[in-house]
């Protein structure tokens, strides 16, 4: 349902051109940027196909037009395969559109290279502060604001409630220890079945991964200057990567060590029955219902655990913001479209449409869902990757991060190796 994130969980690398573009913003068709006089023209907005529902780009679009009877929207979806090139082109030439959704580990690339609108001075008129923390970072850099936070989603723990009861698992767990102690009790009760898996783990899911980083007080990568210093061979990232190894072992999962969760799909895994637990996202379940549909009612989830008892680990936070060219011809227009955009009432409707939302932090859309509620309040404690304009050639290429998953796990390297050599290869491709 949500294709932006095969941007959040790849985006590929790109270099844009810059021929034309001003760094500062451009000028509006009728009006100056600082909104003096009646707006006029038309604006243009790319939004991604499957961010926003029709009936939510619908109304806002109306209402938009209505509050500003001199201007016309001129509301384009586009197709997330092909969009970096299409959005390169577009903003390097004199006619881009007037407002876009750019995935948040694709932001600062653009950012890095002038051709996005400085909003450092708007975010207050963008509701600036109830933005999701973990979304804001990925919009910013060089201390400015470039992106305003538009939606964001987050891994958990989906789980078999069925299995959880007939294994004596009486609450969910709320801890690494109560994780590690579900998982021997499920194997206890289901383990004469040769397909069971207390845990599906698939040996590359690096967005788990830094869940476990950030939760020992590691990162990938700290800011140093202009650029970023790996940080996967400190003590704490070591942590992380070692409780993920832990948890790979003790539930036996059967997944490879060296694919992700798309390959194979772990969702049509989970939707075979024979799976216990998952780490994903809650649309998964969908995907696992088109197998076996009496899995939506078996069905809920937990935050991923921290190591400390009652807490929850952070989380990756994937999404996108919203961003307006440099060379806009329409400016004024463009920001009050944004303002409309990230008021609480359009950012209510993205919750009630499953996602997170970016600039609010009324979340109470995602109540009635058992699996969204559980998202959305560990979206509170979300983080993103470095904010580096390199970071797409991390998840384009050989990503170093991958590598070490799998190298660890299968015992062709030790700790200290796999982690000192993916350093090393991280600072190659984002350091400086």
């Amino acid at each position: 349902m949500k294709r932006w994130l095969k941007l959040a969980a790849g985006a590929a690398a790109f270099t844009l051109a810059t021929a034309g573009c001003a760094g500062s913003g451009g000028t509006d068709t009728a009006a100056s940027s600082s909104g003096s006089g009646p707006l006029s023209g038309t604006v243009t907005v790319w939004l991604m196909t499957g961010s926003a529902p029709a009936t939510l780009t619908d109304a806002l679009n109306k209402e938009f037009e209505t509050a500003h009877p001199g201007v016309k929207v001129k509301y384009e979806i586009q197709q997330w395969d092909g969009i970096q090139q299409k959005l390169t082109t577009a903003l390097a030439g004199g006619t881009p559109p007037d407002v876009i959704e750019v995935g948040n580990t694709q932001t600062p690339a653009f950012a890095s290279q002038g051709v996005l609108t400085d909003l450092s001075g708007d975010k207050d008129s963008f509701n600036g502060g109830q933005w999701l923390k973990g979304l804001a970072a990925s919009g910013e850099y060089d201390g400015k604001t470039y992106g305003v936070p538009f939606y964001a989603a987050n891994r958990e723990v989906i789980y078999r409630k069925d299995m959880f009861e007939q294994a004596g698992i009486t609450k969910p767990p709320a801890s690494n220890t109560e994780w590690l102690d579900a998982i021997t009790k499920l194997k206890a009760k289901f383990g004469s079945d040769p397909d069971f898996q207390a845990l599906y783990m698939p040996g590359q899911n690096w967005y788990a991964l830094l869940s476990f980083i950030w939760d020992n007080g590691g990162d990938i990568a700290k800011a140093e200057g202009k650029g970023y210093k790996a940080t996967l061979d400190t003590p704490e990232a070591k942590a992380g990567l070692e409780f993920y190894k832990q948890l790979v072992d003790a539930s036996g999962t059967k997944a490879p060590k060296d694919a992700d969760e798309a390959k194979p799909q772990q969702a049509t895994v989970y939707g075979a029955g024979k799976v216990a637990m998952m780490i994903g996202l809650p649309w998964e379940l969908a995907t696992a219902a088109k197998t076996d549909a009496s899995l939506t009612d078996k069905t809920a989830a937990f935050a991923i655990p921290s190591k400390t008892a009652g807490q929850s680990a952070p989380v990756f936070l994937g999404g996108s913001n919203l961003a307006i060219p440099a060379n806009s011809k329409n400016v004024a227009a463009a920001k009050e479209y944004v303002k409309l955009l990230s008021s609480a009432k359009y950012q209510g409707q993205l919750a009630a449409a499953g996602v997170v939302p970016g600039t609010s932090t009324d979340t109470s859309g995602l109540d009635k869902d058992a699996l969204g509620s559980v998202m959305a309040k560990a979206s509170a404690n979300g983080k993103a990757v470095p904010a580096s304009p390199k970071w797409g050639d991390v998840e384009s290429g050989q990503n170093p991060i991958k590598d070490m998953l799998t190298a660890y796990l299968t015992g062709k390297k030790t700790l200290d190796q796999a982690t000192a050599d993916a350093n090393a290869a991280l600072d190659k491709l984002i350091g400086g």
